[in-house]
């Protein structure tokens, strides 16, 4: 995707100071029906410029292709488009020498309120049949913080999403209405293993809704 450099160079701006490192644009054909949206790139998506090329790609591509689905046909992005980080100090147990790590961690409000130009852009070129937020980040960021993945993921809804404004610096709801398709975050199995099934079958639903629905 290639946003308008104006864009680009406000989310810069604004983001002077926090703990951001790259910039990972989406990927993915203009006329995709699903648009996926997770959280922020990690280290190995900056390293390679691919979105989910790290543990969490190689999950979802096995959901993927269960489903019927191949990454080639969807658009990816996220609610945050650069890395975050923490600096942590650690001592290295082999050296005894105290080393500096800078570990991936979860975008912040303000983080996630600066990028939402470029997911508006997104979603307004490619204009997706589906939104699939996965996480609470990306559901967030679409719905508000009243939305729960635990709660909403695996469930077809069809409501108006959040958009910029920048009259307010806020994110205020469109008058038009989206279908989307919350799902958990790959990374979710890394810390709760019960969740496969869950995930699995959820991805397995829309890849079946898909072929029985007219997407043209």
């Amino acid at each position: 995707m290639n946003y308008p450099k104006k864009l680009v160079e406000t989310v810069e701006q604004k983001m002077q100071g926090h703990h951001l490192e790259g910039f990972l644009s989406g990927k993915g054909p203009k006329n995709a029906v699903l648009m996926l949206i997770g959280e922020a790139p990690g280290e190995t998506e900056i390293k390679t410029s691919i979105p989910f090329s790290g543990r969490s790609g190689k999950k979802l591509d096995g959901w993927l292709a269960q489903a019927g689905l191949n990454r080639e046909d969807l658009y990816i992005t996220s609610a945050v488009r650069s890395r975050p980080f923490r600096i942590k100090q650690q001592r290295n147990k082999k050296t005894g020498l105290v080393e500096t790590k800078y570990p991936n961690r979860t975008p912040n409000k303000a983080e996630v309120l600066a990028y939402a130009p470029l997911l508006d852009y997104e979603i307004q070129t490619i204009q997706p049949k589906i939104l699939v937020p996965m996480g609470n980040i990306g559901l967030q960021r679409l719905l508000g913080n009243n939305f729960k993945i635990s709660t909403y993921h695996g469930r077809l809804l069809h409501l108006p999403i959040l958009t910029y404004s920048s009259e307010t610096n806020q994110l205020t709801a469109t008058s038009d209405t989206y279908t989307l398709f919350p799902i958990y975050h790959p990374a979710a199995v890394f810390y709760n293993q019960k969740l496969e099934s869950t995930i699995e079958h959820d991805w397995s639903f829309l890849g079946s809704y898909l072929q029985n629905i007219d997407l043209s």
